[in-house]
């Protein structure tokens, strides 16, 4: 069990406030960009990053053409022990701006919290896991802006745990490798990572939410592209001649179901088909979808069914054209994470530690360990304490905070035993 109770109460001050710098760095990653990373403010965190596991004592990190900070925390047993990794991101989501982020911490007492004067509220009915946390230290936005938590309070948790164990080598642990990445956000976080030189034999992304929550299995998810070609002439002459591309989106669009496969109507192990940009003009628009579902078969279905809706769309109206492009993001770890029932079983053992009751959840989304299993580091997730990400209501509790960071330390501690 744990040694100091005090420990995740210790964490959480040092994690909270490495979360409250970091999160006023702009890290927004661009899906349209052709650089890696995919914006400048990544490489800014990214080398702080760098620093600070200098300074707290890891001689060895470095970053790298990429942007992949990475750093060797020496084991302090002799016996052989298979080296762990920490994974965290420091991008941010496209739909809400992460620029100007102004973190409100706050004691939570009950009923609806204001964001400042934006006019935006975090409420109980709405973020059900606020009645949790009665009495806790919150860390919120100020409505204008998404906090970054997703996934900055992994950066910060692993943080804080690494500079607990650099300073108390007492701790016996196994070599633990730390890396830190951009471009999650846009499924591009670890494509160049350099797995086999790395010489890690398990990963944990700290990349969750609720408190206790570990998580073996995500969304397989692809991208869809359409873009419809219309025909233009002036309008004052296009009876007859005028295909007008917004329209033939809006006849995809109109095809999607309006009770099912989309977020707002699925929940538990029910895939989506999610439009989530629409741009151009009436001679040519583009049109991109995610595509997520637990079962590879159920998403090849979903992926088909956007490419027929392209089809009967160009067949009804055959003057237009449309080209239809799908990619693979990342396929769900959970096989390969079931023939190391380890990963597990440790994670399981270090959040008992800490107090908590492990609870495995599927992710309605993606992590870096989706793309790092499939290339060969099997990894799981773990708990950051993180709610309402991708949106101007993210919260984060500072104890639970804590209890990632404490989590982490336990850990490296279990995998040692």
């Amino acid at each position: 069990m744990l040694e100091d109770l005090t420990l995740p109460a210790q964490l959480a001050e040092d994690a909270a406030e490495r979360l409250l710098r970091y999160v006023r760095y702009d890290t927004q990653s661009d899906e349209e960009s052709d650089t890696y990373p995919s914006t400048p403010g990544q490489l800014v965190l990214l080398r702080l990053l760098r620093d600070e596991l200098e300074e707290v004592g890891l001689a060895d990190a470095t970053i790298d053409e990429h942007g992949y900070v990475t750093a060797t925390l020496a084991a302090t047993v002799e016996h052989e022990v298979p080296t762990i990794a920490l994974f965290a991101h420091v991008d941010t989501a496209r739909e809400v701006t992460g620029a100007g982020v102004s973190p409100q911490r706050v004691r939570y007492e009950g009923g609806e919290i204001r964001l400042g004067d934006s006019g935006q509220t975090i409420r109980p009915e709405q973020s059900p896991e606020l009645a949790n946390h009665v009495g806790h230290e919150l860390i919120t936005t100020d409505g204008t802006t998404l906090l970054g938590a997703d996934d900055k309070a992994g950066a910060a948790e692993i943080m804080a745990a690494v500079a607990h164990l650099v300073a108390h080598p007492e701790i016996p642990h196994g070599t633990v490798k730390i890396a830190f990445n951009p471009d999650e956000e846009i499924g591009r976080g670890v494509v160049y990572f350099p797995v086999e030189s790395f010489g890690a034999a398990a990963a944990y992304t700290v990349d969750g939410a609720t408190a206790g929550e570990l998580q073996a299995e995500t969304f397989s998810g692809a991208q869809v592209r359409m873009r419809i070609h219309g025909r233009s002439i002036h309008p004052g002459w296009a009876k007859g001649e005028l295909v007008n591309a917004i329209k033939l989106a809006g006849e995809i669009l109109a095809r999607l179901p309006q009770d099912a496969l989309s977020p707002e109507t699925t929940e538990e192990r029910e895939g989506y088909v999610h439009p989530v940009v629409i741009e151009g003009d009436s001679s040519e628009v583009e049109l991109r979808f995610i595509v997520r579902d637990f079962d590879d078969t159920r998403l090849a279905e979903h992926i088909a069914l956007l490419h027929g809706f392209a089809e009967d769309v160009c067949a009804a109206e055959q003057r237009c054209t449309i080209e239809v492009e799908d990619r693979i993001q990342y396929r769900n770890p959970r096989v390969a994470i079931e023939r190391r029932p380890e990963i597990l079983t440790n994670l399981e053992e270090a959040i008992r530690r800490v107090g908590l009751e492990p609870k495995q959840t599927s992710i309605r989304g993606g992590t870096d360990g989706s793309v790092l299993t499939e290339m060969g580091l099997t990894s799981a997730n773990v708990f950051t304490g993180g709610h309402d990400a991708h949106s101007e209501r993210e919260w984060i509790c500072v104890e639970d905070m804590g209890l990632a960071a404490a989590t982490l330390v336990e850990l490296a501690r279990v995998w040692a035993e």
